[in-house]
């Protein structure tokens, strides 16, 4: 039997759950957003192609057969084409059945590179990027420390899809507290409006190191929202969204609520769903133990 070993921590989407997942690069390049502790342990790094060409086609004989490949950690998409095409190549040349290789993402990462080079990318199997826009609020936006803007991101996401490349974009539920939440629904709703992903995704903000912790690095006040108000900020956000066939999952771990959907198709009956929860769920109930995005 073969084995292989991972960096630790990894992580990826849930829809990535049986991809065969490659470290292009080891940690994130920003690394610097106040509500994350994914790779706080970790140094960013470029792996080099030799490095990588070994774990290529070890992979290739654990996932026989697999149609996905997705490119670790933080933001692969960071690498320059001229390093991420032979990191492509050696994938397609071990995986025969390869139908997408997929990567995390910053708007930021997308618009450092040409549209030719998009393009390229795009005819090498990089079919969807993963990006945590987070928030469309600018204000909420500093207040995170992200390093974009509302206008990056959007300028980002739409090069992506101009060059036929999908992206999955996650929208984080709590991310700016009561203070925030309404302008964090509405503007977060105007954003997805002006972008019409492919996949859209909510999750719960989570604090696995503890509520003081992400205060601290906060550049605002930071007052939590109940589970209630969780659902009522989410509801806002839902009800504005104006799309046309994006496929929408609530299905994190983080999240209390698991919805499941088309926008704007089903957008009724996911805010009845949402309405249904909040009847049902005591005012005074907060989110239960943090848990790592």
């Amino acid at each position: 039997m073969t084995y292989f070993k991972y960096s630790e921590p990894l992580f990826r989407p849930p829809a990535e759950a049986y991809s065969a997942i490659i470290q292009a690069t080891l940690g994130c390049s920003w690394n610097q957003c106040a509500f994350c502790e994914m790779y706080t342990s970790k140094k960013f790094k470029v792996r080099k192609l030799e490095e990588l060409k070994p774990e290529i086609e070890t992979l290739s004989k654990i996932y026989v057969g697999a149609k996905k490949v997705f490119l670790a950690d933080g933001n692969a998409f960071v690498l320059s084409a001229n390093h991420l095409i032979p990191i492509l190549e050696e994938i397609n040349k071990h995986f025969g059945r390869i139908q997408r290789i997929s990567s995390y993402a910053l708007p930021k990462d997308i618009l450092s590179k040409s549209d030719d080079e998009l393009k390229k990318l795009r005819e090498h199997g990089i079919k969807l990027l993963y990006i945590g826009i987070e928030t469309g609020d600018d204000e909420l936006l500093q207040l995170i420390n992200k390093g974009e803007t509302s206008e990056s991101t959007v300028g980002g996401i739409l090069k992506a899809n101009n060059a036929g490349i999908e992206t999955s974009i996650m929208i984080i539920n709590g991310l700016g507290g009561k203070m925030y939440s309404e302008q964090h629904a509405i503007n977060s709703a105007k954003i997805i409006n002006r972008i019409n992903p492919r996949f859209l995704s909510t999750l719960t903000l989570s604090m696995p190191f503890g509520e003081s912790h992400f205060i601290n690095r906060f550049k605002g006040e930071y007052i939590p929202l109940s589970v209630v108000e969780l659902f009522e900020e989410l509801r806002t956000f839902i009800s504005i969204t104006e799309l046309n066939n994006v496929i929408y999952r609530s299905n994190h771990v983080s999240n209390n609520l698991i919805l499941s959907g088309t926008l704007s198709k089903d957008k009724e009956n996911l805010i009845k769903q949402i309405d249904k929860a909040i009847a049902s769920t005591p005012r005074g109930l907060y989110p239960s133990s943090p848990l790592m995005l």
